[in-house]
């Protein structure tokens, strides 16, 4: 239950001097940065609402708990008159609404991008009428009902789906599900990206169903590609690989390891009339890659936008191994004048490590390369300056040549 007005909050109160990151922009609040002595974490229902004060008991804002998370409070409001409440949660989705609309000419994008747009835990992507949301904490979990009228309000929508079934849930307590909250919706709905068409599975699609944090990097590649020969690894549907074949590719290979995804590039190859210059081939990318390599095949461009290697800072060496790894088998596909499109999305590499991961297999190949642009995620997924996390992708276009 949650309330128009902060009074009725019960108060988390901070240890001495740990409100600094909060003041300086942070919205989140560790478990150790609790003064348990004033305000035990124990009595605290997942996801209840609260007042987060400072040592000295003047208030910083509200926001929600989890007692049983490391990060075990967020943010939500600074503003007193502005609590955590249904009318807070409509207007930040009016404010989140407002960007889209000056952004983007239809009506298919991230609508809310966490705590970049003031809803942490709170993803949701707009399909025209159709929205696909997830609930990441706990505190948004017990806000579902008003998240729900909130969009209903702000949208109309005619379909709303509950893509609950993201990994981070389990570090907030959740059981994972996908159910529909809303009307009756789809199984495939329709968007078009850079005047290319796609059909995308809802329920069943990856994550909630398409990358839209790659849109503007995939319009960066189709001045490059026309009469290019196009490799696009890591591809599931196709947003690469069928919109440079769209945009005047000569021949387009995909490789994805699920056979569905195929189909559905397939589809989607049909639905845009290029089916005749698009090729798929189902496998590991690293094997796909070594056959490729054997096979003697040669490509004017790669793209490699494979999932995070990285997830959690443990699988940091690991994960750099692999980046290497795929960089240097998409080096060895390439023509002698080339471009390489690589991509992570992993929060915990750096842009910097990963241009040098880059030149390293360059340099290894004896070959040297220019960097022609740097991309990150589409501005529909604002970066929050004081919340690094919220800044993840990294898209490197470069130029291979020659030693």
């Amino acid at each position: 239950m949650i309330s128009d007005s902060a009074t009725d909050f019960p108060p988390l109160r901070l240890r001495k001097n740990e409100e600094r990151r909060l003041r300086a922009g942070h919205l989140w609040v560790y478990s150790n940065e609790v003064d348990i002595d004033a305000t035990p974490l124990k009595p605290f229902e997942p996801g209840q609402a609260v007042t987060l004060q400072a040592h000295n008991g003047k208030a910083l804002g509200t926001g929600y708990v989890n007692p049983h998370s490391l990060i075990c409070a967020r943010l939500v409001s600074r503003d007193p008159a502005y609590p955590l409440s249904p009318s807070l949660l409509v207007h930040r989705l009016n404010v989140a609404l407002s960007l889209r609309e000056r952004l983007y000419p239809q009506p298919y994008y991230r609508l809310v991008y966490g705590e970049a747009d003031g809803l942490p835990g709170l993803i949701v992507d707009r399909y025209a009428d159709v929205c696909v949301a997830q609930l990441t904490t706990a505190g948004m979990e017990r806000l579902k009902e008003a998240v729900l009228a909130a969009l209903v309000k702000v949208l109309k929508p005619t379909a709303v789906v509950w893509r609950n079934d993201s990994p981070v849930r389990e570090l907030e307590g959740l059981p994972g599900y996908v159910e529909t909250a809303l009307g009756q919706p789809p199984k495939m709905v329709r968007l078009e990206e850079n005047s290319v068409a796609f059909q995308v599975p809802l329920a069943t699609g990856q994550k909630t169903g398409w990358f839209f944090d790659q849109q503007d990097n995939r319009a960066r590649l189709l001045k490059y590609g026309r009469e290019r020969r196009v490799l696009d690894v890591f591809s599931y549907l196709g947003a690469w690989g069928l919109q440079a074949a769209v945009h005047g590719a000569r021949e387009v290979w995909c490789v994805d390891s699920s056979a569905r995804a195929l189909e559905l590039l397939r589809a989607n190859a049909a639905l845009n009339a290029v089916t005749d210059r698009v090729n798929a081939l189902q496998g590991d990318a690293f094997t796909v890659l070594k056959s490729l390599r054997e096979a003697r095949e040669h490509f004017d461009i790669v793209i490699l936008d494979p999932p995070a290697f990285i997830k959690r800072r443990k699988d940091f060496k690991e994960g750099l191994l692999a980046y290497r790894r795929l960089n240097e088998l998409a080096l060895q596909l390439l023509a002698k004048d080339g471009l390489l499109v690589s991509c992570s999305c992993s929060q915990q590499l750096p842009a910097e490590t990963l241009e040098q991961v880059i030149l390293q297999a360059v340099r290894h190949l004896d070959r040297s390369m220019q960097i022609l642009e740097r991309g990150q995620q589409a501005p529909d997924h604002p970066i929050h300056p004081a919340i690094p996390e919220t800044a993840y992708l990294k898209a490197v276009f470069a130029r291979i040549l020659p030693a």
